[in-house]
């Protein structure tokens, strides 16, 4: 069911508009209309703050305080507090309160400096000065301050404030050029003239490259404005020296605002783990409390043993309800066995995955120099999710490749002229004169057929370079390197554009004579088209239509030329891996040029279906073309690409490759970068194979998988966007979930696919099918572009590449790297580490709180279910919060089980901890139960030691208080020692700290027992510590304790080892390998 209109609806009251439409007015300078013109209607529009904070200093308390308590355990805590302040139960809610108080604590201001520091980075924005025309003046203001309407004066290399439509240009011709790197690392020409008018226009939405609008120019004229005339927030003004604007959505109405609000929370594997064993012990505890509860009064059935003369019940207790007193005892019970659930558990791990992000940005291996910046973390939340990956998805242009395009070659009706290093290999003088005619056409279209700017180099953006033999050399800029590489190929071959200027397209042909060409139409490049065409006057007059587009764009629209010999060229030029372009004119009559204005205008001027009408328009004018030739164009593969790949097949990752371009271009690249290598099966499901009898085509490829299992062990596949459509279209039988199924049976069979022709949707598609397969594998996206940031968001991993394509795929990821190669280091070391750590904190943390209360569990059958607790109040507050929670906590953020130059040299050592292996169930249960042998050992060692001798030296007799500081003592050291003997990778801060809370442990119980604290109203602890100490046999047993209930653990490590290695655990006790380092930090 599609929801949109009712959200769009509730989004609208929402906002207060009740008479909300579909459009807005904007006057220009806040200028009222003339009298006779539209009634003026003022309306209100939000300022230009930007907000990406969460929280205010009004609201950050009460609403952080919702978010905490929406967790299972804090909700928990907090209830057990409120049932010790409301009921009489066995401990003080201090042991409940405290604990909470901390982990809300930590936990809220670490929230809140993140938060902190998007208002300090808002603020930076908001503050940052602009300059507004007011009463003819220019005025410097706040960005906040800026309101729809407003006439604003940006100069060159400023970056636009809000979302404005162009008014004037400091530029001859009208135009300005912008690169909007920040957005999707393309730029264009704005053009319109000089206005003073309103503007009627679309209200805000998301889509950065869709703009409807009108402006009503008063005593004149109705102009449309589209896409071509909106300045979007966060591009900038490049090649111009000052333009005029007028501001037409501000602050979170920006289309930049507006993309960047939809990011859904991801959650990790080691999470959902952590929640499903939490229902598991809320289980245990419940069961204990019942239990006790139920042997309680079996217990009391007996009349003396209900009201023993020492505690004999009040009056009311006698008349209280027997349901009644059995469910306050249920409570009672739950409050003392509370601790099994481990709320500071929660805050260890916020602490680990916050700190331990840090070692990503400090790695100096992930920085680069030619950018200048190191690897970013924007959630530290999925660190551990690096250590699971299974499938990556990865762009290929500026991903896999460079994205710095080299021309190589082109072909003119069927004569290939290649490029050398230096030189170009030029056209043979004898060659006929139709073919030079042909030939210089050629040159003549790829010198007009673009949107390059030329631009002086000693002002490249803004830095003066040096000047040649004494004059400045130009340089191209432009949205597209293809289109630059072009320009400079057709250079090197003899014809250099100059210039656009007045409208007219300057070139220098062979003979250095200078042509104009009068440009009078740009019929833009889109994905959908795949082409781009201009209509220019030749100085004699003649009207030239030139086209240059995908093969698969240019080729059905031919009439007349060398086909057959171009298009062999461009498919082997494709298998090389070289990006290719076809080139294609017609010439136009005047009246065919009359007739194509008329329909590009009429198109334009449409306020409905805009777009639709346009790419009509286009349709009809872009036919009958006379083939010229193609160009090839190579963008090399990314430093150790290849060797990236590898690495990750190697740790059991499948390697899925999405792009936008042709089949054999990208086959060639996936070759290249081994991600299919020579001996592979490449089955094939593409637009070709598929037209007619498409499921049978799939089931065939099923069963040539099934038949050639035993035979061949590396599938790759290759699908191309038309033929997936198909397969996740559902049809009108219903059977459209079958091709699901079988195209997925396919891709467990491949190790690599690979899916070309694909649009942004499909690639977010592809990942969601994969996320959704009964296997649900842990997915990881990586891209550089606008066009990535759909399948970025959808994996449970984004990974952003700072390429040059712009940042906003690096804003919307998790994480965002200089490069490919530094993939393979973040996921084998990085993941590895994080993977290891964590799971170790989490098991650790359950298998510690089991050893702390099964004792309290198995005293109730020694005190006659009293709910007597068997440690003090102190102890029981400060075991998770001092005693136990900093070795864990250093332990995840400093282990190194394995040297990271190992893990880098054997990725198949990732296999090890692949698939949540250390957080199983198995691992979980043997944890919990080492936990429950512990904790007899501990509480019957010592009960059983000390049946019949427990005296002191001066004869005294062992209370109960001093019984349970003995098990406090031994668990304290067991449960310790145990992480030390866990530990691999030992620093002076391990030691610290380990060697360190032993000894905090016994100064605090030296102070606690040997002082009398007047704020207690009780001194049970006094001098108990000291007396146990005292005795000879406390310190026997304490060793004796400790030895036996490591033992176990040990032993089954030896025999483990000996008997059933792990990969890892071979290479730990191969030859000595060199001491591991500590990251490097910057």
């Amino acid at each position: 069911m599609d929801f949109s209109a009712l959200r769009n609806l509730i989004s609208r009251y929402c906002a207060g508009e009740e008479n909300w439409v579909d459009s807005r007015t904007v006057y220009i300078g806040h200028k009222e209309p003339p009298p006779g013109a539209e009634a003026y209607i003022p309306q209100r529009f939000p300022d230009n703050r930007i907000v990406s904070s969460k929280y205010t200093f009004w609201n950050f308390v009460p609403k952080n305080l919702f978010e905490q308590f929406r967790r299972i355990a804090n909700f928990y805590f907090l209830i057990i507090f409120l049932v010790q302040l409301i009921i009489d139960t066995p401990t003080s809610p201090i042991t409940s309160g405290l604990p909470l108080f901390f982990v809300i604590t930590v936990t809220a201001i670490k929230q809140g400096y993140e938060d902190w520091l998007r208002h300090k980075a808002d603020n930076s924005i908001n503050q940052c000065p602009v300059h507004i025309i007011q009463h003819g003046k220019v005025v410097r203001k706040q960005s906040r301050k800026l309101r729809v309407g407003d006439v604003v004066r940006v100069k060159e290399d400023e970056t636009f404030p809000c979302d404005l439509i162009l008014l004037s240009s400091s530029r001859d011709d009208g135009t300005c050029f912008v690169t909007t790197a920040s957005l999707d690392g393309e730029s264009s020409h704005k053009e319109v003239d000089t206005l003073h008018a309103t503007i009627e226009c679309e209200q805000p939405q998301p889509d950065l490259y869709k703009f409807v609008g009108r402006i009503n120019i008063y005593l004149d004229r109705d102009e449309p404005l589209g896409s071509e005339n909106l300045l979007l927030r966060g591009a900038t003004l490049k090649n111009t020296e000052c333009i005029y604007a007028v501001a037409i959505y501000t602050g979170m109405e920006t289309k930049m605002a507006l993309n960047y609000q939809s990011k859904s929370q991801k959650r990790s594997a080691v999470e959902k783990s952590m929640n499903a064993y939490l229902i598991v012990y809320l289980c245990i505890l419940i069961s204990k409390a019942l239990i006790n509860t139920v042997l309680k009064y079996v217990w009391q059935a007996d009349p003396n043993r209900d009201e023993p003369w020492y505690n004999e019940k009040t009056e009311t207790e006698r008349q209280r309800h027997i349901l009644i007193r059995a469910f306050t005892d249920f409570l009672a019970f739950m409050v003392l066995f509370n601790y099994i659930i481990p709320v500071s558990m929660y805050v260890t791990v916020e602490m680990q995955k916050f700190l331990g992000s840090y070692f990503i940005t400090w790695d100096d291996e992930m920085f680069d120099e030619e950018l200048g910046e190191g690897a970013l973390v924007n959630t530290s939340d999925l660190n551990e999710e690096l250590g699971q990956v299974e499938y990556v998805f990865t762009d290929k242009t500026g991903t896999l490749t460079e994205n710095n395009m080299e021309f190589i070659e082109c072909c003119v009706d069927g004569h290939v002229y290649h490029m050398s290093p230096c030189v170009a290999l030029v056209s043979d003088p004898a060659l006929s004169l139709p073919l030079q005619e042909h030939e210089e056409l050629f040159f003549r279209a790829l010198c007009l057929c673009h949107t390059v700017q030329v631009k002086e180099e000693e002002t490249v953006d803004g830095i003066k370079r040096g000047i040649h033999q004494g004059k400045a050399t130009s340089v191209y800029i432009s949205s597209s390197p293809d289109e630059v590489a072009l320009v400079e190929g057709m250079k090197r071959l003899g014809f250099t554009y100059l210039r656009l200027k007045d409208s007219h397209m300057e070139i220098q042909n062979r003979d250095d004579e200078i042509e104009r060409f009068e440009l009078l139409e740009v019929l833009n490049f889109d994905s959908v088209r795949r082409r781009m065409s201009v209509i220019v006057k030749s100085s004699t007059g003649e009207y030239y239509l030139f086209c240059k587009g995908a093969d698969s764009a240019v080729f059905p629209r031919v009439i007349s030329g060398k086909v057959e010999q171009v298009r062999a060229r461009v498919e082997h030029n494709a298998v090389e891996g070289l990006r290719t372009l076809c080139v294609a004119y017609k010439k136009l009559s005047p009246a065919e040029y009359e007739e194509v204005c008329h329909q590009l205008s009429s198109a334009k001027l449409a306020l409905q279906d805009r777009e639709k009408k346009l790419a009509e328009a286009y349709d009809s004018i872009e036919r009958d073309f006379i083939l010229l030739g193609a160009t090839a164009v190579e963008d090399r593969l990314q430093d150790k690409a290849a060797d990236t790949i590898e690495s990750l097949h190697k740790a059991g990752m499948k390697v899925w490759v999405l792009t936008g371009d042709k089949m054999e271009t990208a086959a060639a690249t996936c070759y290249a970068s081994k991600l299919f290598r020579r001996n592979t099966q490449i089955l094939e499901l593409t637009t070709k194979r598929t037209e007619e009898q498409n499921l049978h085509d799939v089931l065939k490829m099923t069963r040539i998988c099934r038949l050639l299992s035993n035979e061949y062990h590396d599938y790759g596949l290759i699908i191309d966007g038309a033929t997936l459509s198909a397969v996740l279209k559902p049809s009108q039988e219903g059977s459209g979930g079958n091709y699901k199924e079988i195209f997925l049976e396919i891709c467990r069979n491949c190790s690599a696919v690979l899916c070309c022709r694909m649009a942004p949707l499909q690639k977010a598609q592809i990942v969601k099918l994969i996320k959704a397969s009964k296997e649900h594998p842990i997915t990881l996206a990586i891209g550089d572009g606008a066009n990535d940031v759909s399948m970025i968001l959808e994996a449970h991993v984004g990974i952003g590449i700072m390429g040059k394509e712009g940042r906003q795929a690096a804003r919307n990821s998790d994480y965002a790297i200089p490069k490919f190669k530094h993939l393979k280091k973040m996921l084998l070391v990085h993941g590895h580490y994080y993977y290891i750590r964590i799971s170790e904190l989490v098991q650790y943390f359950f298998y510690k709180n089991v050893c702390f209360i099964f004792p309290q569990f198995l005293y109730q059958f020694f005190c006659g279910f009293s709910q007597q607790p068997l440690y003090d109040t102190a102890y029981l507050t400060l075991y998770n919060i001092s005693f136990t929670s900093l070795p864990i906590l250093l332990y995840s953020l400093m282990e190194q089980h394995i040297n990271m130059d190992i893990l880098k040299r054997d990725p198949s050592l990732y296999r090890d901890i692949a698939k949540n292996s250390l957080l199983r169930w198995p691992i979980f249960i043997y944890w919990t139960f080492l936990g429950v042998f512990d904790a007899v050992v501990f509480f019957f060692g010592a009960f059983f030691l000390f049946d019949n001798t427990t005296f002191t030296s001066n004869g005294q007799m062992f209370g109960n208080w001093t019984f349970g500081t003995l098990v406090f003592t031994v668990l304290v050291f067991t449960v310790t020692l145990k992480l030390a003997l866990d530990t691999h990778y030992w620093t002076w801060i391990n030691h610290f700290v380990i060697w360190g809370s032993l000894l905090f442990y016994i100064i605090f119980s030296l102070l606690w027992g040997g002082i009398i604290w007047p704020f207690l109203n009780y001194q049970r602890m006094y001098y108990v510590f000291m007396q146990m100490l005292s005795s000879g046999p406390a310190w026997l047993s304490i060793i004796l304790l400790v030895v036996v209930s490591l033992l176990p653990d040990v032993v089954k490590k030896v025999l483990c080892r000996a008997l059933w290695p792990t990969t890892t655990e071979r290479i730990q006790v191969s030859p000595p390998w060199p001491l591991p380092q500590a990251f490097s930090w910057a």
